[in-house]
């Protein structure tokens, strides 16, 4: 049981990477040193989509379910093998996955490059 619920955990430390390689740009709006961690997460999620890759949290969770029996789906697995595995998922879709993450972090990005130079030009003082 103790392993199901690590299993669990990393699941759901999983959960949040995806969340995090998604929209972390948008923590650039709050904290100037964002992009430093985001860009390396999101180039990893990007890598692993495009590239077929097997994402070590992946192999983590199923060794753990392994080791746990495997059996018995939790409440956390349950709720969110859905959404960090997708059933079904084919090759072309995986790439589609992996350039939408792109395009999503380049909209973001640019969105929030937009919003912290039109705060600092509103800070400036006017010149007269």
């Amino acid at each position: 049981m103790r392993l199901e619920l690590l299993a669990d955990l990393v699941l759901a430390l999983h959960a949040g990477y995806i969340a995090f390689a998604a929209f972390g740009a948008l923590a650039w709006l709050r904290w100037r040193f964002a992009p430093l961690v985001h860009l390396p997460a999101a180039a990893w999620g990007a890598y692993v989509e495009l590239a077929g890759a097997q994402c070590p949290l992946t192999a983590l969770e199923d060794a753990l379910r392994g080791a746990g029996g495997g059996s018995a789906r939790g409440c956390i697995d349950r709720a969110l093998s859905a959404v960090v595995y997708p059933a079904g998922l084919t090759a072309s879709a995986q790439l589609a996955l992996g350039w939408g993450l792109v395009a999503l972090n380049l909209a973001l990005y640019g969105f929030a490059l937009r919003r912290r130079t039109r705060s600092r030009a509103s800070r400036r003082p006017s010149a007269r």
